[in-house]
């Protein structure tokens, strides 16, 4: 067998109300060396048996057309429940419908490891039972300490002064080639007693104040600006993109500050990008149009970030002069198995090529995704697959490791 697991996976619970899939999934299970096979006939005997095993099953492989309670009632059962099993949907029903299931499970907090149509194939079933070895699928969220939970806007404002807020990078490198053209800064928050601080909980917050996330916001640009400075210096020079607060595009003031910040450090405007998203403009419309139009003005670039998540796009592609679109990471996980998704994605790059924008796909995670966004003929790719955040002086190692792998991943 060419595919095989990547590790040990003790057991399974599979929910079908076909004895014959059961019996087929059963099968391909045991093929892959899992050995505890439990079995049910409906989302109700399910729960039950759930209910009695003080083992649970390592993942669960769930059909959605079921009697008693279908796989929908099932997976929305196990949130309420509390139950974290690594899910996988398996059903004859139409994509567009597995699609929308996935979605609704990754919305609930589930841990999702994919949907695949009936009839199941090996290699397939392989492929989505080893994102259990990957990092950026869904696993439950470990929960805040009680003092990170404690941090207040106060402690984040003395933790920008202190500059325990950091930029990260995560690389962005050419699609056909694999070399490395730009990075993204991201912030991070390393907090000298409790360390990292996820993003997630302090974003958030600096966002509340228009105060906080000027600062962040300038802090994080000043920091990544000196690095592309020092980048330069060591004859590596690549595109920095810096994510942009919706809330400071009104402000005359805060243009005037970020737009000075490279002449500071000698770095060429049009080595910035500033990403926004593209639901960003819609407060204030006059005065953030102007703050987009005159930094396009100066030469630094402008992205559109996590394209397709919200409901004006065309519109803002319009309006707006933007030399990147960024799609976002909903539409490029899993294209390569989603005919929808392949499709969307496929549309959006061509739509940015004949804008004369360059392309960006957020997201990537697999080989597969990789080589179906080089046939479409999308510019760029970031995602794990490719290289996590890092610190700026973890870069020069990563792209050593990186250049290995280029035979890997050039077309």
């Amino acid at each position: 067998m060419a595919d095989k697991l990547l590790h040990q996976i003790d057991s399974v619970l599979i929910v079908d109300d076909s004895p014959i899939q059961r019996s087929f999934a059963a099968e391909l299970c045991q093929e892959l060396g899992i050995e505890l096979i439990y079995q049910a006939n409906n989302g109700v005997e399910a729960l039950a048996l759930l209910d009695l095993l003080k083992m649970k099953p390592t993942i669960m492989m769930i059909d959605l057309e079921m009697p008693a309670m279908d796989g929908i009632e099932l997976i929305q059962q196990l949130q309420e429940l509390n139950y974290q099993i690594p899910l996988v949907i398996a059903s004859s029903r139409e994509e567009s419908l597995i699609s929308s299931v996935t979605s609704m499970t990754a919305a609930l907090g589930q841990t999702l490891l994919g949907g695949l149509k009936k009839p199941l194939h090996l290699n397939q079933l392989v492929q989505i039972l080893n994102r259990l070895e990957q990092p950026n699928h869904a696993r439950p969220k470990d929960k805040l300490s009680p003092l990170v939970e404690q941090l207040t806007e106060q402690d984040l404002l003395l933790a920008i002064s202190n500059r325990e807020v950091v930029p990260y990078f995560q690389p962005k490198v050419d699609i056909n080639t694999g070399m490395l053209k730009g990075v993204e800064a991201l912030a991070r928050w390393i907090h000298p007693e409790l360390g990292i601080i996820p993003p997630d909980f302090f974003i958030p917050m600096a966002e509340q104040s228009d105060q906080i996330i000027r600062l962040l916001t300038l802090a994080i640009a000043e920091q990544s600006i000196a690095q592309c400075a020092i980048w330069n210096e060591r004859s590596l020079q690549i595109s920095c993109a810096i994510n942009l607060s919706p809330r400071l595009l009104s402000s005359l003031s805060f243009f005037q500050e970020i737009a000075k910040l490279p002449p500071l450090h000698h770095v060429p405007n049009q080595q910035i990008i500033w990403e926004v998203t593209e639901s960003s403009v819609v407060n204030n419309l006059g005065a953030a149009l102007g703050t987009l139009a005159r930094l396009r003005l100066k030469g630094f670039g402008l992205s559109i970030d996590d394209y397709g998540t919200g409901f004006s796009s065309m519109q803002q592609l319009a309006r707006i002069p933007f030399t990147e679109l960024k799609i976002d990471q909903s539409f490029v996980n899993g294209a390569h198995e989603r005919n929808n998704l392949a499709i969307i994605l496929q549309s959006a790059i061509e739509m940015a090529n004949r804008l004369g924008m360059s392309t960006v796909a957020e997201g990537i995670e697999t080989l597969e995704d990789w080589r179906l966004l080089q046939r479409f003929g999308c510019n760029i790719g970031q995602g794990y697959f490719i290289g996590r955040p890092m610190p700026a002086k973890d870069l020069f190692n990563w792209l050593k490791t990186h250049n290995q792998r280029l035979a890997e991943i050039k077309k």
